[in-house]
Order: structure tokens, then sequence, then C-alpha cells
């Protein structure tokens, strides 16, 4: 039998553990998705590349944007994976900033050599030739 004192005892540390929790989500040591996420851009930012408008991209590209805008579930392990920028095509940004997205190319074995890279802020890449150049896509 649990007694009164156990009780409020248990209670207490319930909702010290639950504020903790709210806490550490709004500092952003929590999230809520096992499936990494890029935001949504509504306007793009300017960043001197050459532009593609998203209705010009293949088909396999919106398949991938659309699951990019919902999170997942992504169909490669690689997707949403820390793009690097190693090439130093895109705009500098710190570590981090930009994620990768496999567009499938049709016939390949393999992810091929198209991708999407999108940024914290909602800008987005498509490259063609597997990191070769890169167009701005205007959203």
């Amino acid at each position: 039998m649990v007694t009164g004192v156990e009780r409020r005892t248990r209670y207490l540390l319930l909702a010290t553990a639950l504020v903790a929790f709210a806490v550490a989500a709004i500092a952003g040591f929590v999230t809520f998705s096992d499936s990494p996420q890029a935001p949504v851009a509504q306007s793009t930012p300017v960043s001197g590349l050459p532009t593609v408008a998203v209705g010009e991209l293949p088909s396999q590209a919106h398949d991938t944007l659309a699951l990019i805008d919902k999170g997942g579930p992504y169909p490669y392990q690689k997707d949403g994976s820390i793009f690097g920028n190693n090439e130093g095509l895109l705009p500098k940004r710190e570590r981090g900033y930009y994620r990768e997205f496999t567009v499938p190319t049709p016939g390949s074995r393999d992810r091929g050599a198209r991708r999407l890279v999108i940024g914290k802020s909602g800008d987005v890449y498509y490259t063609a030739d597997h990191y070769e150049s890169f167009r701005q896509v205007l959203r």
C-alpha cells in the first residue's frame, strides 16, 4: 500500500521531471523527431548562384521536397545528413547549416548524382552533378 507521503513524493518527482523536460525542449536540447528536418522556405534568400524554379526540377526532386517538407521518412540512410560545403560553392555558413537529400536518378543502381541541399533558413539548392555545380531553387 502506498502512503500519502510516498504518493506526494512520486508526484513531486514526476512534476520535477516534466518541468526539466520542458526546459530542455525550450532550450533546444530535446527534439521531437528522429528524422532530420529542414525548414520550409517561405521566400528564397539571395545567394548569387544561378537559379531554377521549383517547377523546372525533375519530378523526383518534387517528391524529395515533399518528403523534406513533411519531415520524412527518407528512403536513403544518408538523407538529412550534414552537408559540409567542402567545395565552397554554396554561401559560407557554420558547420551543420546545410543538410543533403537524395534526388533519385531513374536507372541508377545507387543514389545517383542528384541532390537537394537545404539550409537552416529554408534555402534550397539543387545539384545534378554530385556537387560540381549548384542552382538555387526558387520556391
